[in-house]
Parts: C-alpha cells; sequence; structure tokens
C-alpha cells in the first residue's frame, strides 16, 4: 500500500502537487492569505507568471498556496516538499536527513531545513486539556542525549545525576493523545504548570513513585502510584506503561534514526513523535494530510 501511494503523481510533479495542495488548503476555492478574504482571486495567466500564482481582486496583493506557510519562499520543488513530508510522517521511529537527502536527490543541508520545517507544521498547540471525568492520564519523565563522559571536553555542559542528558516530561490519556515537553529539570515548580495547563483537574492520574508527584496528584480527582523500585509494573488498571511505551518509541527513533538531539532542536523532535502518536489510528495518506494542514501560519527561516 505504502509504495503504490508512493506512485501517486502529486510526489513526481509539481503541478500536481500544487493541485492536491490547493484541494486541501482551500476545498471552497482561493484564500488570499493577506487579507483573508474568500472567492476574490484571480488565476494570473501567461508566460510571465509563475504557475499557481493568484492575485487577490480585494487587495490587489499576489500569492500561491504556500504563501504564509513553512514552504514559502522555497526553492525546492514543491512535488518533493510533499514527498519528505509524507516521508516523515510515515516513518514510525523517523527519518534521517541523510535518508531525505538521498530520496530527494538534494543537499543535506536541504534537506535538514526541509525536515525541521515540517517538525515545525507538525506542532500542535492545543488549549484543550487532556483526561476529564472517568479518564486515566498517565505521567512520567526521561532523559535523551549522550552521555556527559562521551562527550569532547570543549562540548561539555556540566555534570549532573543523568550525565548530561536532556530531561523531557510527557503525559498522555490512555487511548488519546500525548503531549512532550522538554524541561530544564524535573521538579515540582517545573512540572506542576505544565499539568495544571494540560490535564484536566477531573482526571485520574497514575504515576510511578517520584515523590515529585505527591503534591500535585493531590490536585486532581485521584492518583495511583506504581512502585517501580520494588518491581512493581502493574497492579491491576494502575501502570504506567502506555507512556513507558510512547518513551520506547521515541529513544528507538534517538538511537536508532537520529544518533542525536541537539538541545536547541529537541522541541521540534518532541513535536514529531507525539504528531505521529496522536494520529496513529488514521492511514499514512490521512497522516500526512494533518501534517500539510499544519503548514499554515509556521514560517520558519533559516539562520545559520
Amino acid at each position: 500500500m505504502a509504495d503504490a501511494y508512493l506512485d501517486t503523481p502529486m510526489f513526481h510533479d509539481d503541478a500536481a502537487a500544487r493541485a492536491y495542495l490547493e484541494a486541501l488548503r482551500w476545498p471552497h476555492g482561493p484564500v488570499c492569505p493577506h487579507c483573508g478574504v474568500l472567492g476574490e482571486a484571480k488565476a494570473m495567466q501567461g508566460k510571465s507568471h509563475r504557475p499557481g500564482l493568484y492575485q487577490c481582486n480585494a487587495c490587489r496583493e499576489p500569492f500561491t498556496v504556500t504563501v504564509g506557510t513553512v514552504y514559502e519562499r522555497s526553492k525546492i520543488a514543491l512535488h518533493k516538499w510533499l514527498l519528505a513530508t509524507y516521508l516523515l510522517s510515515c516513518s514510525k521511529k523517523g527519518m534521517s536527513s541523510k535518508q531525505i537527502e538521498r530520496m530527494l536527490g538534494v543537499t543535506y543541508k536541504t534537506a535538514w531545513f526541509m525536515t525541521h520545517r515540517i517538525r515545525e507544521a507538525m506542532r500542535v498547540d492545543s488549549p484543550t486539556p487532556v483526561g476529564g471525568e472517568g479518564k486515566v492520564v498517565e505521567m512520567d519523565e526521561t532523559y535523551v542525549g549522550g552521555l556527559e563522559k562521551n562527550k569532547h571536553k570543549s562540548k561539555r555542559v556540566g555534570h549532573n545525576s543523568k550525565g548530561g542528558k536532556q530531561a523531557v516530561f510527557a503525559l498522555v490519556e490512555r487511548g488519546g493523545e500525548i503531549r512532550s515537553t522538554h524541561i530544564a529539570n524535573v521538579t515540582a515548580k517545573t512540572l506542576r504548570p505544565i499539568i495544571a495547563k494540560q490535564v484536566s483537574k477531573a482526571s485520574f492520574l497514575m504515576t510511578d513513585e517520584a515523590q515529585v508527584y505527591n503534591g500535585i496528584g493531590r490536585e486532581f480527582a485521584a492518583h495511583e502510584i506504581v512502585s517501580h523500585s520494588k518491581g512493581e509494573y502493574t497492579r491491576g488498571a494502575v501502570t504506567t506503561n502506555t507512556i513507558e511505551s510512547a518513551f520506547a518509541i521515541l529513544k528507538r527513533g534517538v538511537y536508532g534514526t537520529y544518533h542525536s538531539l541537539s538541545e536547541q532542536h529537541l522541541h521540534r523532535y518532541l513535536s514529531e513523535f507525539d504528531f505521529r502518536y496522536n494520529a496513529r489510528f488514521v492511514t499514512d495518506a490521512e497522516r500526512t494530510a494533518a501534517a500539510l494542514k499544519g503548514i499554515e501560519g509556521k514560517r520558519l527561516t533559516y539562520r545559520p
């Protein structure tokens, strides 16, 4: 199925890619990204105009389907953008920029920039808390990155109990969404505002025995703990196996695909893994369409 879908014209031809993206972004006709008016755009014809160019009759500004998106002002062929978005959307453990470089026939610098733009499109800042009455939310923290002792001395950033790794906190509603955050440290002061904003107070929390969750747990409907230090990983329905399974996919992606993640860009990789997890029940084509819908309003410029 995946191989057959890769034969779709939009992955090989710019005209087909543009038609697909226009239909996806503008199901009721072109919308001007400058003034927001629908139905007042005129397609610009003639050899002097680039393909896909429109002019808004309301504000007189020209635009294409990529204006106001992470694809804007890119010299990369549009069908390659769509193909890269598909590859990153359907690869459970991610796809390296080196692999994108080889498959698309672009430079590594171009592939790296493309993948970060696509990860930005995958970012979802949902204002709706997860959980709720009768729902279970599991939460935990993990650490990613290389051991401090293995780094060159010029790259070391100091020592801590986790050997220079970066802390990631995540919460997941069973059967629902995961939300991951790169945090500076694992303390109640750091975690409380994240949890308060992203989890309904009516939720049933499940965590391991880390002391940091004790006070926070009292602010919710209920809080159950599994004691990993005593060899306990499940007690009936009380478990953190869901969040740990999600972390396992992240770790496999880091170790097997990306090998190392910089602190500067870790949040974008978390957006990528969260996006795929949250769209795990749909097809690769539907997941790609969701990523393409996220390109709007997330311009990401290149800063060397």
